[in-house]
């Protein structure tokens, strides 16, 4: 005798059942491009400064004067050797200048801000939060307040027409936007780091040398990089503190070429 059993069938839910669509490949493409375009786009407004500039760098006189297009109908590559030899020095010269000026400040900006935060940041002395705050107001005073009481300083010491102006202040770590950058990242390190060191018998120095000093590496790179940067592109206190055309740095050669 066989039994037989009846299975019942599922009831219908009344939901169509979902697939998984793969989006087509003509969608695929169609995005792309449009992505490509954007960003050809985006470059192109981007880099037409650069080529306006290295395009009219190629034009005569008149051509620049009338600013029709960006690239040059007629090329006038002259330019750059009558630029180069148009002043007393060679232009190459002013280069030197500026390469000599931006990395001496480096070195300077580096050695004493770094020196001036391991103080304020890890160091206990009398009115250490008073003399922080005093330099943090520094911040507020326009360089340009500052330029006549320095260059009457400098000059009772006889320094106007050479480059200690422009050396001798940045190894007195003055850029307090410097030493605020470093306290405040040495603020981050963890001070069992330093106890931890004077357990094992270091003093000031060695915690600084061994310890701050190569964690510390991020605020020096990104010091360097600021310090060298602004030296390059300064003008103002080059032109006042720089007399000899030899002396002069690019930005000033290239102020004197323009005039």
């Amino acid at each position: 005798m066989s039994t037989e059993v009846m299975v019942p069938n599922p009831a219908p839910t009344g939901r169509p059942a979902l697939v998984a669509r793969k989006p087509s490949r003509a969608g695929e493409v169609a995005r792309e491009v449009v992505r490509i375009l954007v960003l050809v786009a985006i470059l192109a407004v981007v880099l037409y400064p650069l080529v306006w500039v290295v395009g009219s760098s190629f034009k005569s006189q008149t051509e620049i004067a009338r600013n029709i297009s960006v690239l040059p109908e007629e090329f006038s590559p002259q330019n750059y050797s009558i630029g180069w030899t148009s002043l007393g020095t060679s232009f190459g010269w002013f280069f030197v200048n500026s390469v000599v000026i931006a990395g001496l400040t480096v070195v300077g900006n580096v050695a004493s801000c770094i020196l001036a935060a391991y103080a304020f940041g890890r160091l206990r002395f009398r009115l250490r939060g008073f003399w922080f705050a005093i330099m943090i107001g520094t911040l507020l005073l326009p360089g340009h307040v500052l330029i006549i009481p320095q260059y009457i300083l400098f000059r009772t010491f006889d320094w106007v027409g050479t480059l200690l102006p422009l050396l001798v202040p940045q190894f007195l770590a003055t850029e307090a936007f410097f030493v605020f950058l470093m306290v405040q990242f040495m603020r981050g390190i963890p001070r069992e780091l330093d106890e931890a060191a004077r357990i094992d018998g270091c003093g000031a120095y060695q915690v600084f040398l061994r310890i701050i000093l190569p964690l510390s590496k991020p605020a020096l790179v990104t010091t360097a990089i600021f310090s060298f940067i602004w030296t390059w592109n300064e003008f103002f206190r080059q032109l006042v503190y720089l007399g000899d055309e030899s002396d002069w740095t690019v930005s000033v050669a290239v102020g004197q070429l323009v005039d």
